[in-house]
């Protein structure tokens, strides 16, 4: 398979995903978390599907599109490993559906990153929140959910706080 029909995969299954959950979650009051900005097309696609919600999100360096960066009571900047802790006290409520899109294209540093972020995040789910990944992820809490009609299973995953 091509990069590019790798990366067509990726964006399919991604949205696929994430227009699941956000009917799934659409009913339960709290905010949404975006751990990875990127180009911020995730980021617009759940302010679209959520509209109203508040969208925290976690960024590294932010290298987005001007109309897909979030104010900065929305953005938490810098390494997710000196910035999560915090987080709780600025969110004020448990998030209800967590978009995690952290990789880097590096298998090994990626899934060190993901073993840190799955523990870190569980602190700031409510009951029944959605967790949508494109990395396996241990969650405390957290079990893992059949994906949607149309993902190849490890192409993404999808997990539920108890």
């Amino acid at each position: 398979m091509s990069r590019l029909e790798s990366a067509i995969r990726r964006l399919q299954a991604q949205k696929i995903c994430l227009d699941w959950a956000a009917t799934q979650i659409s009913a339960q009051p709290g905010p949404v978390l975006e751990l990875g900005l990127g180009n911020g097309r995730t980021y617009d696609h759940l302010r679209d599907r959520l509209a109203g919600r508040e969208i925290f999100v976690f960024e590294r360096q932010v290298a987005a599109h001007p109309d897909c960066v979030p104010d900065d009571r929305h953005l938490f900047l810098g390494d997710i490993r000196n910035i999560i802790s915090d987080a709780a006290d600025v969110i004020g409520t448990p998030a209800v559906l967590a978009h995690c899109d952290i990789g880097n294209g590096d298998k090994t540093e990626t899934a060190t990153l993901a073993a840190f972020v799955g523990p870190s995040l569980a602190p700031l789910l409510a009951h029944g929140a959605l967790v949508v990944s494109g990395q396996a992820m241990v969650i405390p809490g957290c079990s893992e959910v059949p994906l949607p009609e149309g993902v190849p299973a490890d192409r993404y995953f999808i997990y539920r706080m108890a």
